[in-house]
Parts: C-alpha cells; structure tokens; sequence
C-alpha cells in the first residue's frame, strides 16, 4: 500500500456544511477516523489555489469550551479562525484542523484533570504526566495528514509553535514551507505552563 493509500484507509469523509461563526465564515468537513475517533476541518477560501494557512489544533475542552486560564488553547485556536478568516477574505485559504482524542496531549480528560491536582500540588505540566504513569506527549499526526490530503493539500504555511508538529506532518508527506508563530499573551495562570513548554517542551515561545 502506498502512503497516499495510507493514509487515505485512516479516515473517511462523512459530512461538509456551512459554518458561520463569530470569527468569520468557514466550512465544517465531518471526518471519522479508523479508530472511532471524529474530527472535523474548518476551511477558508480555496486550498485549491493557495499554499493554506493551516492550525492543526489539539481538543482542548477546557481550554476551548469551559474558558480556562491554565493554558494558552482557547486563544489560539480563535487567533488562528481570525487569521484563516481574514487570509480568506484577501483571496488566500486556510484551514484548522480539530484534532480529537488528544486531550492533554493524549493522555485524556480525566488525566488531564488529574494532572491539573498535581499541577496544583506545585508540580509542572510535565512531571504531572510523568507522576501518573503517563506519556509527556502521546500526540501522533497521522490523521492530520490524511485530512489534508484528503482536502487537496499537499504544502501548508503551519500555525505552530510546536516543532514536534512540523515533523508530524512531514513525515505524512505534508510539506511545511513556513512556520507562522502562534503565541497569545500569558496570563497569571498560564505564565507557569508557557514557560515549561518552551524549557521543557522545545516549544518557540518567547521568554
């Protein structure tokens, strides 16, 4: 089986509508991946005719939905909609794709708030994780790619301040021809874990 073939087996299209929203206005590509897990893509504009903005952006339910301060995921993830939105409206394209299942760098909820207990016991977002048993950072990009592919994109301008990233999508045959910083402003929470992921993450955050 090639890669292409490959990656095409990891996850089937299932829906595709119109999706306005208070960042602009986008479509939602409903994905099903090969373990059960769904996904779902928010595209600007045509990928066809433009390298595309991309934010591969990991579940955060805390981050995103419940508004919390402990991380910088819930800002990004509307800095990138508003650039993708507004790369879109100058004739450009982009596209962040959601990533389900990888809550807490994919060790899951309920671990993640457990390692919020230990963070709150004085440990780091790193020993938490490795206090538990658990990986530093189980996040695979397999499906990514195969989301991208399957949308037509073969080279994105990536979002990310996370190399690990960059290298995911790489070795899925993606290309990565630039790497646009994604950083939000810390906040009295989030300044801790910020600093950690940039000392022991290797994330490109400035001091």
């Amino acid at each position: 089986m090639s890669a292409a073939e490959q990656l095409n087996s990891m996850i089937e299209r299932i829906g595709d509508a119109r999706l306005p929203t208070e960042h602009g206005e986008f479509r939602i590509v409903a994905f099903r991946a090969a373990d059960g897990h769904e996904h779902v893509a928010l595209v600007a504009g045509d990928v066809d005719a433009a390298v595309p903005l991309v934010r591969v952006h990991s579940e955060c339910l805390t981050g995103d939905i419940l508004g919390s301060l402990k991380c910088d995921c819930g800002p990004q993830l509307a800095a990138a909609q508003e650039a993708i939105a507004t790369e879109a409206a100058i004739g450009g394209a982009g596209i962040v794709v959601y990533l389900r299942g990888h809550e807490g760098r994919g060790i899951g909820l309920a671990n993640k708030i457990r390692a919020y207990e230990l963070q709150d016991q004085g440990l780091d977002t790193v020993d938490a994780n490795v206090r538990q048993g658990l990986p530093i950072d189980a996040r695979e990009y397999d499906v990514a790619a195969a989301i991208l592919a399957d949308l037509g994109v073969v080279s994105v301008r990536l979002m990310t301040n996370n190399p690990r990233k960059v290298d995911g999508l790489a070795r899925h045959g993606i290309e990565v021809v630039d790497v646009v910083a994604l950083v939000a402003a810390p906040t009295t929470e989030s300044a801790g874990y910020l600093r950690t992921k940039r000392v022991r993450l290797g994330h490109l955050l400035p001091e």
